[in-house]
């Protein structure tokens, strides 16, 4: 396929550099739910009491959040071959240490290096995505190919924890992470040509310094609900006090951290304004299910695990669809609504076949057939040279999206449960109306896709290609 001349010649394998950017995703999600299942193993080991527990999982989503629009920046000004390598040798150093430490300050300090890696390694692919496959179908196969790795890569994590720590030990999980970033290490230079890097741009740090610590509060302060002697509202204010002085501080700046065209760019802007509301969904969906599970229903942790496959074999093929087919955003969205709704039931006494198998596949398929197009609207219209940042902003608005939403929703369900009883009726109570919430933000999201359609159309007039999946 012939490409326009303001894009690089693709790989003469494309199929193997696709495997190569769709196994890089596939590993950074891996690593936001390997660890769940293991948990209650290394605790025992490592002696840590609950809040030390859940450093395993935050010292990772707090870094790879908050550092992923600095990643993307970094992408665009060292070029994007070196910040993939980059980022898989930091991932690499970050899962070797994780799975030989013997103290939970070492494993909480590698869990962090991990995310360092994820997020210069989640942008870079994006980047080289965009580089390699010009607008049109033949992008938007290869971002269904993506999105499915992302789906399976949160699969295989709850699966890979609870095989790996059963039988080898929960050192087993970061061993496997290690060795899966080998292959790319060996075939990032053999399939990528050495990308140019911008000698004249310069890194914007009071952007970055901003940005970043402005995300860590926002993140860690919805996540550290009670586990501060602060009042919950403090962190998450201050940090969206340290982003809102962030734009002001970019329109000077000669080489900003977050362009402010790229910011101004409607489809940029609703992109992420979307994505915020379906990764607040995702995350809610995720939490929510399996502890219906195993804390109403009484299934094991791989129980749980197996009866998930359905969702993520449904997220995965809706994903690969979403990328080869028009018009998926807003059905997408629809479904994931109504398979919400239906999930939302949560019967006492329910089962697999009845209760849980048919939700389950709305809600996967409404997924992935939202997730392609929407990151598709984030990125698309970006220029070349901002391809990372818009990489990194389209993962950044899921990640906090996600941690809004798990904060508002948990927050949502508890008071709401304690008026039920007895017990798991009160949990089941609780989870309902916290799912019930969730199809209420796909469904405001879907409002907001109807109308940028709208808006859409009333330009038909424009040239632009269509976009995978949104139109």
């Amino acid at each position: 396929m012939s490409t326009p001349a303001s894009f690089p010649p693709r790989s003469l394998r494309p199929g193997l550099l696709l495997t190569l950017l769709a196994g890089a995703q596939f590993l950074v999600v891996l690593n936001t739910s390997i660890v769940n299942v293991a948990l209650p193993a290394i605790g025992q080991d490592l002696e840590l009491t609950p809040n030390g527990l859940a450093w395993i999982v935050n010292a990772y989503l707090i870094a790879f959040g908050a550092l992923l629009p600095l990643g993307g920046r970094l992408t665009d000004l060292l070029g994007h071959r070196t910040a993939f390598l980059a980022g898989l040798l930091v991932f690499a150093v970050g899962s070797l240490a994780a799975g030989v430490s013997s103290g939970a300050g070492i494993l909480i300090g590698a869990r962090a290096v991990q995310g360092i890696g994820a997020a210069l390694l989640s942008p870079a692919s994006l980047a080289i995505l965009l580089a390699h496959w010009a607008p049109g179908p033949g992008r938007g196969k290869a971002l269904g190919v993506w999105g499915a790795a992302s789906a399976a890569g949160g699969a295989a994590g709850v699966l890979l924890s609870g095989v790996l720590t059963s039988t080898l030990g929960w050192w087993a999980i970061f061993a496997i992470s290690a060795l899966l970033t080998l292959p790319g290490l060996i075939a990032t230079p053999l399939l990528l040509a050495r990308s140019e890097r911008k000698r004249t741009a310069r890194l914007d740090v009071p952007g970055a310094l901003i940005v970043t610590a402005g995300l860590t509060l926002l993140v860690y302060g919805l996540g550290a609900k009670d586990t501060t002697p602060l009042p919950d509202f403090v962190l998450p204010a201050a940090g969206m006090l340290l982003l809102s002085a962030l734009m002001p501080i970019e329109r000077r700046a000669k080489d900003p951290l977050l362009p402010p065209a790229l910011l101004r760019t409607r489809s940029v802007a609703t992109g992420n304004l979307l994505m915020l509301l379906l990764g607040a969904v995702w995350v809610a969906t995720f939490f929510f299910l399996p502890l219906y599970q195993q804390k109403v229903l009484g299934y094991s942790p791989l129980e749980a695990g197996l009866t998930q496959l359905p969702l993520a074999a449904a997220l995965m093929a809706a994903s690969w669809a979403a990328g080869r087919l028009r018009g998926t955003l807003l059905p997408g969205l629809i479904v994931l609504a109504a398979g919400l709704l239906w999930l939302a039931r949560l019967p006492l006494d329910g089962a697999f076949l009845p209760d849980l198998l048919g939700p389950s596949v709305l809600i996967g398929a409404g997924l992935g057939l939202a997730f392609v197009p929407l990151t598709a609207l984030g990125i698309e219209r970006a220029e070349p040279r901002h391809a990372g940042i818009a990489g990194g902003l389209i993962n950044t608005s899921r990640q906090v999206g996600g941690a809004l939403g798990l904060a508002i929703l948990t927050t949502l369900a508890a008071p709401v449960a304690a008026q039920a009883t007895p017990a798991l009726a009160t949990l089941a109570y609780g989870y309902r109306h916290a799912l019930v919430a969730a199809a209420l933000i796909a469904l405001l999201a879907a409002a907001g896709a109807g109308i940028h359609l709208l808006r859409g159309r009333n330009r038909a007039a424009t040239s632009a290609p269509d976009l995978p999946g949104s139109s």
